[in-house]
Order: structure tokens, then C-alpha cells, then sequence
């Protein structure tokens, strides 16, 4: 009996790894730190580009965190993981997505230190907790209110977000982002709501990326259907239909027999009939620009061009909702129904040529409610970073009009956390104390990188900062790593200014990764997708694309 109580009980499937306890932790917190280290230098103004090629050989160049992260081929689970959280943060706030993951891999790599020191991950996931909600105290007693007037420091907050990605002299373009968002902006009483769907990024090579404009309407990313139709349309009235101006198919199978030359004739001009009244229906309603989701048949077309109606078709779905929200029309599913009530206006659509292709415009609507941000570049890539630019500086903008709060940017803020979390963890007591601390350490990695892609003695930084921040005097909250200057000032004065909701998203979010991940002590890789990537700990899947990147 007892030869059989020693024997190992098996309850996986052939071929399946595991791996428990310390080693799992350890192999996780690696895992994590190796992404967060891969994008680490691409944060700040002074932050490296990284140039992903895939597999067919295309190719990314980018400083943004969650378009790395997004291009590379991570497999292994945790990896995952921390792509979702950049993922979380762009969509959420716009910004901060370099900052959240760099984040959650330095909180992983603390507490990876409490683990070998004997500490339970309960306690430190305990002590984590308490620190995150103790920081969005601190968040919100240091965040500076904000007028969604002050168009001036709107301005800012975008421009602190596009430094860095290839966007930052062109103050065009800052100024282009804060007209869009609050073009959009919908004020309910007390409530505002900003849908950033409702700000179309269009984009188109050639040019300079000074010569991007804000279309106080929708760009099209179509032609004139004929070239019998004007190019020009001037005081337009739109009318949207989700309808084909085509003759419709029977929906079940029918066959038509023709036995004379008069049947046939007269069966095609019932066809011409039926086209033509479907052209005077759209003429009748009182429009001269019409746009389609469906097709428009070629003798359709010509009686619409000699209406003199612009028509379009083919338009997308998403491009309709623009313009329905842009122009104040109404998108009709039955040409019946279609009235002088149903349609939009715009001052002028035409057609126009962008690098040889045609686009059409709808500009001059009024207060619309959808814009079109288009920008121009010289090249794929740099208009690709410039789009990622703009996206990120439109989230940023919206998310300090909605939440109304600015910190100072520059590292300033965590270094004023990770201060005032020193002195919450002296009262708490227990181990938690030490994951609290380890919270506080694992902030300064902000200012300490932002230090070092700059070219500063990061050590030498840290410690200024630290002991500045200690003095508790009010405006040295403000002071942070200037990297242009290369050394601490203070970046209120320098209008780098970044919204509460950036900060708080990035915290929050890479805290709860960091929490969860520590929570797992147990690894269980099935083998049914076949062999497990080479060069990890057993029971380990890889992290592809990871070779090179710093």
C-alpha cells in the first residue's frame, strides 16, 4: 500500500507541460519585463522609433506602444496580456499606452524582488491594491482644473501628446485636433459627451503635412459616378439613400419569355421607364447631390447627370453616418419616401483631385456634428505616424474636456506619487509597507527612462527629483524631466501638460495586470496545437518577434 501512495497521479492529457509555484512567477514576471523593456525607449519626446517587418514584408516604423506592441508576434499568454492593456489604454484615453506597460513590467520586476524575499503574492497584490487607490487620491488633490474655453492650453495638451511621433513642429496640426473635438462635443445639461467616430482621419500621400486641413464636413473617398455630372455643386441639398438605382432582380426564379421584337422593345423601355422615374423621384425631392450606399445603373446615371444631380455610389456605411450627422440628412431606404425634409445641406461638394486621384468634398455644413480631419505627408509611414499622432492627440484633447483635469507631465506626476506614497506606506505597517514601497519605486521608472533617452545621468536626475519633490513646497509638484533642456524644471511653466485621465487610466489599468499576473502560480499549456515555441522554460510558449528590438 504504501509503494502505491507514492506513485505520481496523472490527470493531463499526453504531451501537456506544467509548471507550478516559484517557477511560474518567475517566468511570467520575465515575460512581462521583456515586453515592457521592449518599448521603454520609444517613451517621451526623445523616445526611439521601432521598424517592425512582418512576414510579407511590410513594414511599421513607430514610437507608439500599442502599435508595437500590436505588430509584433507575441504568443506567450502573459505577453498578451500586456498587448491587451496598451490596447485598453489607446482606446480608452488615446495616450499613455508606453507608459502603462513600462509600468506594469516594472511593477512585475518589484515585486518579483518581494517574491524572493519570502513574501507572499497576496500580500503584495494587497499592498498594490492599496496603492493604486491611495494614488487616485493623490491624482485628484493634484490635478488642476481645466476650461474647455481655454483653447490655449487645449493647444498644449495636444501638442504634449504629438511630440515625439513625428508631429511636434507642426502646430497646425494641435490646433486642427482641438477645432475637431470641439466640433463634435454634445452638451446634455450638465453632461458632455464626445464620440471620437464622429471625427473622420482621412489620409492622403503627397504634400506636406502642413497642408492638412479640418473639414467642417465629410471627404469621400470617391468619384462622380458619370462624367456627363457636374464636378461643382454649390448651396448642395443631399439626399442619402441606402437604396440601388438599378432594376431589381425577382427574388425568386422567374423566367420571361419574349416572343416578338415589340415585346422586347417594350419590355426594355419599361426598364429605361422604371430608371428614369427612379432619376426624376431624387430630381423631384429637391436635390442636386446624391449619395448611395448601393449601385447606380449606367442609364440611371445619365438621366442624373441630365437632371444636373452629383451622384456618388458605393459610399460606405461608416462614411453615411458622417454624413448624415455632418449635412443633418436623413439616410432613406425606399426612394418613395424621399422628401424635401429628408436632405442635407452643405455650401459646396466637388469633386477634386489628391495625388491624382479623385475625392469628393462636402464642406461648409452647418455646425456639424461629424468633421473630417485630412492630413497629408510626403510618405506612407510618415503619414501613418502622423494619423497615429493625430489619434492620440484627438483622445487626449476630448479626455480633458470630459473629466475637466490636467496634471504636469514630464515624469512629474509619478515622482510626486511615488513621494506621497512613501509617507502613506510608514503608516500602514506589515508587510504590505513593503509592496506600498515597491509600488512607489516602480513609478520613478517614468522619469528615470524619460532621463535616459535624453542623455542625462539618470541616477543623478532621480535623486534631485526625489529630494525636490520631498520638500513638499507647493509648485515643486510641477517639477519633472525637461528633455529638451536636459534638466528638472518645472513643466507647468513649460505648458507640457497632460489630462488627470491619461495617468489615472495608465495606473489603474497596469496594476490590475500586475495584480493578476501575480496571481498565477500554476501554468497549464495544452499540446494541442503542436509543439511549444523553442528557447522558453518549460511549459512555456514564446514570444515571436521580441529578437532585436532593443
Amino acid at each position: 500500500m504504501a509503494d502505491q501512495r507514492q506513485q505520481p497521479v496523472i490527470f493531463l492529457t499526453e504531451g501537456t507541460k506544467r509548471t507550478r509555484g516559484r517557477d511560474a512567477q518567475q517566468v511570467n514576471i520575465m515575460i512581462a519585463k521583456a515586453v515592457a523593456d521592449a518599448i521603454k525607449s520609444t517613451l517621451g519626446p526623445k523616445g526611439m522609433d521601432k521598424m517592425i517587418v512582418d512576414e510579407l514584408g511590410d513594414i511599421t516604423i513607430s514610437n507608439d506602444g500599442a502599435t508595437i506592441l500590436q505588430e509584433m508576434s507575441i504568443e506567450h499568454p502573459v505577453g498578451k496580456m500586456m498587448v491587451e492593456l496598451a490596447k485598453t489604454q489607446d482606446l480608452e484615453v488615446g495616450d499613455g499606452t508606453t507608459t502603462a506597460v513600462v509600468l506594469a513590467g516594472e511593477l512585475l520586476d518589484k515585486a518579483g524582488k518581494l517574491l524572493e524575499d519570502s513574501i507572499h503574492p497576496t500580500v503584495v497584490v494587497k499592498g498594490y491594491k492599496m496603492a493604486a487607490t491611495k494614488c487616485n487620491e493623490i491624482l485628484d488633490k493634484i490635478g488642476d482644473k481645466i476650461d474647455r474655453n481655454d483653447r490655449k492650453e487645449l493647444v498644449q495638451i495636444a501638442l504634449t501628446t504629438m511630440t515625439g511621433k513625428s508631429a511636434e513642429t507642426e502646430e497646425n496640426l494641435a490646433d486642427l485636433c482641438v477645432d475637431a473635438v470641439l466640433q463634435v462635443v454634445v452638451e446634455d445639461g450638465t453632461t458632455l459627451t464626445i464620440d471620437k467616430d464622429h471625427i473622420k482621419v482621412e489620409k492622403k500621400e503627397g504634400g506636406l503635412v502642413g497642408d492638412s486641413e479640418l473639414i467642417k464636413g465629410v471627404v469621400i473617398d470617391k468619384e462622380v459616378v458619370h462624367s456627363g455630372m457636374p464636378k461643382k455643386i454649390e448651396n448642395a441639398k443631399i439626399a442619402l439613400v441606402d437604396v440601388a438605382l438599378e432594376i431589381k432582380e425577382t427574388e425568386t426564379d422567374a423566367e420571361i419569355s419574349i416572343n416578338d421584337p415589340s415585346q422586347l422593345q417594350a419590355f426594355i423601355e419599361k426598364e429605361e421607364s422604371m430608371l428614369k422615374d427612379m432619376a426624376d423621384k431624387v430630381k423631384k425631392s429637391g436635390a442636386n447631390v446624391l449619395f448611395t450606399q448601393k449601385g447606380i445603373d449606367d442609364l440611371a446615371q445619365h438621366f442624373l447627370a441630365k437632371a444636373g444631380v452629383l451622384s456618388v455610389r458605393r459610399v460606405k456605411k461608416s462614411d453615411m453616418d458622417q454624413l448624415a450627422r455632418a449635412t443633418g440628412a436623413s439616410i432613406i431606404t425606399r426612394l418613395d419616401d424621399l422628401s424635401k425634409e429628408d436632405l442635407g445641406y452643405a455650401k459646396i461638394v466637388q469633386e477634386k483631385k489628391v495625388a491624382n486621384e479623385a475625392m469628393v468634398f462636402v464642406e461648409g455644413c452647418k455646425n456639424p456634428k461629424a468633421v473630417t480631419l485630412f492630413i497629408r505627408g510626403g510618405s506612407e509611414h510618415i503619414i501613418d505616424e502622423i494619423e497615429r499622432a493625430v489619434n492620440d492627440a484627438l483622445g487626449t484633447v476630448a479626455a480633458a474636456i470630459k473629466y475637466k483635469r490636467v496634471v504636469a507631465g514630464g515624469g512629474s506626476t509619478e515622482m510626486e506619487l511615488s513621494v506621497q506614497l512613501r509617507d502613506y506606506a510608514k503608516n500602514i505597517g506589515g508587510r504590505e509597507q513593503l509592496a506600498i514601497e515597491a509600488f512607489a519605486d516602480a513609478l520613478e521608472i517614468i522619469p528615470r527612462t524619460l532621463a535616459e533617452t535624453a542623455g542625462m545621468d539618470p541616477i543623478d536626475s532621480l535623486v534631485e527629483l526625489r529630494a525636490r519633490h520631498s520638500e513638499g513646497k507647493g509648485d515643486n509638484k510641477y517639477l519633472g524631466v525637461n528633455v529638451f533642456k536636459s534638466k528638472i524644471t518645472d513643466m507647468k511653466k513649460e505648458q507640457v501638460i497632460e489630462p488627470l485621465r491619461v495617468k489615472y487610466q495608465a495606473i489603474n489599468s497596469a496594476a490590475e495586470v500586475a495584480e493578476m499576473i501575480l496571481r498565477i502560480d500554476d501554468i497549464i499549456a495544452g499540446s494541442s496545437k503542436g509543439h511549444m515555441p523553442q528557447g522558453m522554460p518549460p511549459g512555456m510558449g514564446g514570444m515571436g518577434g521580441m529578437e532585436g528590438m532593443e
